[in-house]
């Protein structure tokens, strides 16, 4: 009599690989993105897959948008977009055109993951994706967050100082988020462009 025991492969039973999409992916032959959120910064990596093992052609840290001035929250969606940015400049002139390799997690529309493939998709690097995924302008900058920011002041000053104790510790307002996400987005520009020149 045979078993019913079905082998479920290592990775898979760790929920680490989704084969399915790891397959279609591979047998795309481009190089793929990939983005890992944890609960304080963005690790996102270009990667070429390999018999042997995945090769990182470029990466980006949020903890580098530190060198650029960044005084805001590392995982938020204005933070993810520069980091995505970031690995496009990096990867400029290594690879043209990315696929978007999401793993076991499921693909959400305006959320973090698609701030990083606008931030490459500026930066000049191809990614195919529905546009209408991808967050506004607005959001991109942290509006969203400026506007709460100023709702919570008028409602609640207690809740909005604990919310906000961060921005508030580095003399950053929450209101001039959008302004100083565009400082910071020009020096990361800039300094790329100073680097090819």
């Amino acid at each position: 009599m045979k078993s019913a025991y079905v082998p479920v492969m290592r990775r898979r039973r760790e929920s680490k690989t989704n084969y399915r999409r790891r397959k279609a992916m591979v047998l795309s032959r481009l190089p793929f993105l990939s983005v890992f959120i944890s609960g304080k910064n963005v690790f996102v990596q270009i990667l070429s897959p390999r018999k042997e093992g995945d090769v990182s052609l470029a990466s980006a840290h949020s903890r580098e948008l530190i060198k650029f001035g960044w005084l805001g929250s590392r995982k938020s969606i204005p933070a993810t977009y520069l980091t995505g940015l970031l690995a496009g400049l990096k990867a400029k002139g290594k690879v043209d055109k990315v696929i978007l390799y999401t793993g076991l997690r499921r693909f959400i529309p305006n959320s973090r993951i698609t701030a990083v493939v606008k931030g490459l998709l500026d930066a000049g690097i191809l990614v195919p994706i529905n546009q209408d995924t991808l967050p506004s302008e607005d959001r991109l900058k942290g509006k969203h967050i400026a506007d709460y920011a100023k709702y919570l002041l008028e409602r609640d000053k207690v809740a909005y100082k604990a919310k906000f104790s961060n921005l508030i510790s580095k003399a950053l307002n929450p209101d001039a988020l959008p302004g100083h996400f565009e400082q910071v987005r020009n020096k990361i520009v800039e300094g790329f462009e100073v680097k090819k020149a």
